[in-house]
């Protein structure tokens, strides 16, 4: 008699309900692969914890792209680039699971590597380039996977499983709106499947729009308060109206013009085709094309310039103030919001191409082999309208010393002259080829083996401009690098008793840039009696420093900081970024230790406690943290970051290095049950994570939130109720719950209050072929959490949601 694999492994806050009851007497068992393992087998329970979230409950809850899916996860922590992210996103989206950081979570695309896809050397990959209406299910996994997939998956893993396999013609309609009246959404995906005697093809074309939100359109959002005035100031000095200057007594709100969530437009068309080649081979294959258009807006540009003040003897480029009071110095610093050029729009333009194709075969013996390709190129452009050049503003002031010091608009000739249309490049490349082979012995002992060559490459080229320091913006040295990797692998699992299966794994991956490394992963399944089971997995991990690490050069960035010495009138202050060749690999050490209880044929639950330990991370130094130290008296925090002891932030560096350390553990708990209410058939479900730890570099971040680090909420918790009302109508119920955090900004502590988010929406079956969903998320109209020194919008908009309650509708209909 075997054990059925009913996905012991599988804690699923959606639809998945845990089971290791024994099959029936002769029951024929399905070989399936679970995300984790390569080995397929109908026998043995893997020791790892899996979420799975399928095709029903995406449409059910009205959710329109992955990243919003995920996003809500209990386990997703820190931030999340997304739909809310309007400054420096690139209009990008991306997954942080345990807040490890995006680069340290991998992610899958039907089981196999998809290609950094955002605007050039990316490290992450963009969840817009797969569209929701072509998903069949997401599978994430909870744990350290580099000994089964490589590198970057030291938190986890995301694999997004495509429809495949299917017959007939769909065609999927949703839209959505705020409660204001703006932020809509329009989706419209069809898929046609042909199935014939040896084969299957799917077709599939979508196409997503989303509109923007602007930020003065929400009372809660709070103005900005920029030292850059529209009129200009002379070191904090400004025009007075009759000639001469007064101190500087109002500022300017650049949040009214700033979006709180960013508009694109997605089309993508997807195909996959799966044929029976004849004695036991088969071929699959599928084929992906996804074009991004989308754009951020801002606030005209903040410029600063510094001018030199004529003596004298001089004359021609320097400003002659004459007899005006203000404090004599040979340079003053000249800022002004360019108001007059227009609002900052940045506009992205990203292709990304897949094509994936693999040969698998069964023996005679049962064993399976599969030999498979993957190439995928990612290529973009951005731009930036209405930026300014320093050199030619500079020029032009000292040449229009009148019009630009009258604190009166500029004249057209002066905007043009100073103005440039800032144009990048960028893109990513991905060349895969992997061998597997897979089997079972006699004894019932799986195993798998395989060996993989891949090849990464990215670049990005910022405009000339830029990269010559010559724009207000913050200066950028091009990216352009590549490098090969050639692994080989091996996988193992032993039923060693009835009740007790041991599983290991082990992989050793070579690199072109700086040597070889083995991981390893040893788990295990132990049934206690029907209804009890305990598992666990330990594992080493690594990730190897990618193209933007190894080759970014400098790079400016306008963080949110504070700076103890009070010089500075603004919140955003310049750190240069800079990467090195000479970067190792990161390496972790991961726990999941866990019970599974498997109560009735109706409930289950499984709790689950998980520890990562990063060292010689590749991260840069907390900034805020170190100059907090160096304001304190700490010489060796200031030479770390390149500040002088006094609070000269001209130099202000972060540096990428590999003395990182980061550990984090926590506990998951996942309830599953199943009932009848009023003789109805009903399902609840509750996630949770409890964060018990999270620390990096020293520095303690369980239960803060902070705009530079995100959110570490000591529990997070998704609740969910769904309820066949009638033979027709299904309800769903949903609570998202986020606990109060601390945080710390220029001193003065605050604290957020915990937030409960309210969703709902119901099903209507109009007949076999056609399905209606309406629902409302946000029901409550919740808003966000204030969060002192936030990234944006004076919270988190990662986090917390700035847009209100929003509406939303959806058609399905097959034929």
């Amino acid at each position: 008699m075997k054990k059925t694999l009913l996905s012991v492994a599988i804690a699923s806050s959606f639809s998945s309900i845990p089971s290791f009851a024994q099959a029936n007497e002769g029951e024929e068992l399905e070989v399936i692969s679970i995300t984790g393992s390569r080995i397929n087998r109908a026998d043995m329970e893997t020791a790892s914890p899996v979420t799975v979230i399928s095709a029903g409950d995406i449409a059910a809850q009205g959710y329109t792209s992955v990243e919003a899916i995920l996003s809500d996860q209990p386990a997703i922590a820190g931030i999340n680039l997304g739909s809310n992210s309007n400054n420096g996103s690139g209009g990008s989206a991306t997954v942080n699971l345990r807040g490890m950081g995006e680069q340290r979570t991998l992610v899958l695309l039907n089981g196999r590597r998809m290609v950094a896809s955002g605007i050039g050397a990316d490290s992450s990959v963009d969840l817009n380039t797969i569209p929701v209406g072509m998903i069949q299910s997401i599978e994430i996994l909870k744990d350290g996977a580099s000994a089964v997939y490589g590198s970057d998956a030291i938190a986890g893993v995301v694999n997004i499983i495509t429809k495949k396999d299917y017959e007939g013609t769909e065609i999927n309609l949703t839209g959505g709106m705020s409660g204001e009246g703006d932020g809509e959404t329009l989706g419209l995906s069809i898929l046609h499947g042909l199935d014939g005697d040896d084969y299957n093809l799917v077709l599939g074309a979508s196409y997503d729009e989303r509109k923007e939100v602007k930020q003065g359109d929400r009372d809660y959002i709070p103005e900005g308060c920029s030292s850059f005035i529209p009129e200009g100031s002379l070191d904090g000095w400004v025009p007075d109206g009759n000639g001469g200057f007064k101190e500087r007594d109002s500022c300017y709100d650049y949040a009214a013009e700033s979006l709180a969530q960013t508009p694109n437009e997605i089309y993508n068309v997807f195909s996959a085709l799966q044929m029976d080649l004849g004695s036991d081979v088969y071929w699959d294959t599928d084929i992906m094309y996804t074009f991004r258009k989308s754009n951020q807006e801002m606030a005209p540009q903040p410029a600063a310039i510094d001018l030199s003040v004529c003596q004298s003897y001089e004359q021609g480029n320097c400003l002659d103030m004459g007899d005006v009071l203000i404090p004599e110095l040979d340079e003053l610093e000249y800022k002004r919001r360019m108001t007059d050029a227009g609002n900052r729009i940045y506009q992205q333009e990203t292709e990304t191409y897949r094509i994936s194709s693999e040969l698998n075969g069964e023996l005679a013996s049962g064993d399976t082999w599969n030999a498979s390709i993957t190439y995928a190129k990612n290529e973009s452009k951005d731009w930036v309208h209405n930026s300014i050049n320093a050199v030619k503003m500079e020029q032009s002031i000292y040449e229009h010393q009148q019009e630009w010091l009258s604190g009166q608009p500029l004249s057209d000739e002066i905007i043009d002259d100073v103005t440039y249309l800032e144009h990048n490049e960028g893109g990513n490349e991905q060349f895969v080829i992997a061998l597997g082979y897979a089997g079972e012995t006699d004894s019932e002992i799986g195993y798998a083996v395989g060996v993989e060559s891949r090849y990464e490459e990215g670049y990005y080229t910022p405009d000339q401009v830029v990269q010559d320091g010559e724009s207000t913006a913050a200066q950028q040295d091009p990216t352009s690098g590549d490098y090969h990797v050639k692994s080989i692998y091996g996988e193992v699992a032993v039923p060693v008793t009835d009740a007790w299966n041991i599983e290991g794994a082990v992989r050793y991956d070579h690199y072109s840039t700086f040597g070889g490394e083995a991981t390893w992963k040893l788990g295990t399944t132990y049934e206690i009696n029907d209804n009890w089971m305990l598992r666990g997995v330990a594992a080493t991990g690594y990730r190897a420093p990618n193209v933007s690490e190894l080759y970014g050069g400098n790079t400016g960035s306008y963080d949110y900081l504070s700076d103890p010495w009070g010089r500075t009138e603004d919140a955003q202050i310049l750190v240069f970024y800079t990467s090195d060749p000479d970067l190792q690999p990161e390496k972790s050490k991961s726990l999941t230790a866990g019970i599974v209880w498997d109560a009735t044929d109706n409930l289950s639950a499984t709790i689950d406690y998980w520890s990562f330990d990063v060292d010689d991370a590749i991260a840069r130094v907390d900034v805020q943290n170190e100059l907090n130290k160096c304001f304190s008296g700490d010489l060796s925090a200031c030479e770390l970051i390149n500040v002088s002891p006094d609070g000269d932030l001209d130099n202000l560096t972060a540096s990428l290095t590999n003395v990182g350390n980061q550990k984090t553990s926590g506990l998951d708990l996942n309830v599953q049950y199943k009932f009848d209410a009023f003789g109805r058939a009903s399902r609840f479900s509750f996630d949770t994570t409890y964060l018990l730890e999270f620390e990096e570099d020293g520095v303690d971040y369980t239960g803060t939130i902070g705009g530079m680090t995100g959110a570490y909420a000591e529990l997070k918790a998704n609740a969910m109720l769904q309820s066949n009302i009638t033979d027709n109508f299904d309800l769903t119920y949903q609570a998202q719950y986020i606990q109060g955090m601390d945080g710390e900004y220029y001193g003065e502590t605050f604290s957020t209050s915990s937030v409960v988010y309210h969703n709902m929406s119901d099903t209507y079956t109009l007949s076999d072929q056609m399905t209606l969903t309406a629902g409302i998320n946000n029901l409550f109209d919740k808003e966000p959490e204030e969060v002192m020194g936030g990234n944006d919008m004076g919270t988190v908009p990662e986090v917390y949601d700035v847009i209100g309650r929003t509406f939303f509708a959806g058609l399905n209909y097959k034929f």
